[in-house]
């Protein structure tokens, strides 16, 4: 699976432009964006969130409607709270959409959600020339997430290289602080970087 912005970046163009100009919906209220990182950088994760935010036209019209959609999911539960370079920090509210039989959180949303934002972590460092590889997507289910909780997601970089980028993605309760997923990503720059 490719996780490109890069390749679609021509495309974004007029998006970016856009971006400046609107209000960011895929941000809380009191988000921070540090001022390490560039705008550029910023405006790049932003973007990977705003597609995902755009995907419903390319589903088909019948799942439109359907309230657990990857999309809908995506929509209406993750937003981000803060990016820094190499590191993200998003809010996840557990909806009845994505909780399982057992009333707690979906694993399959849980992972979706972890490879979202374990690509945009990696885009905060990793540049616009470089597409990214997901050759790895390891998950710890550690306890559950209830219903109507808040699960505060935050991604950080633990190497990334010329050709390697390896994310941890931590899923705490926003009251206790209680680890509850643990995630883990291993990204392959493509293209190669020669030796």
């Amino acid at each position: 699976m490719y996780c490109s912005i890069a390749g679609e970046y021509k495309k974004k163009e007029k998006i970016m432009v856009e971006y400046n100009s609107k209000r960011k919906s895929s941000y809380t209220k009191d988000t921070i964006i540090s001022k390490e990182i560039s705008e550029e950088n910023v405006a790049l994760v932003d973007i990977l969130f705003m597609h995902v935010l755009q995907d419903g036209y390319k589903i088909p019209q019948q799942y439109n409607d359907v309230k657990d959609f990857f999309s809908q999911l995506i929509r209406t539960c993750l937003k981000i709270h803060t990016i820094h370079p190499g590191k993200i920090s998003c809010i996840l509210s557990v909806k009845p959409e994505i909780l399982n039989a057992y009333s707690t959180l979906h694993g399959g949303a849980i992972g979706a959600v972890a490879e979202r934002v374990s690509i945009a972590c990696a885009r905060t460092v990793v540049g616009k020339d470089k597409e990214l590889f997901l050759g790895e997507l390891r998950m710890s289910y550690h306890s559950a997430a209830p219903c109507n909780a808040e699960v505060v997601i935050d991604g950080s970089i633990i190497r990334s290289g010329r050709n390697i980028t390896v994310v941890a993605v931590d899923f705490r309760l926003k009251d206790s602080r209680k680890l509850v997923y643990t995630s883990n990503a291993t990204f392959y720059h493509m293209p190669v970087a020669s030796l």
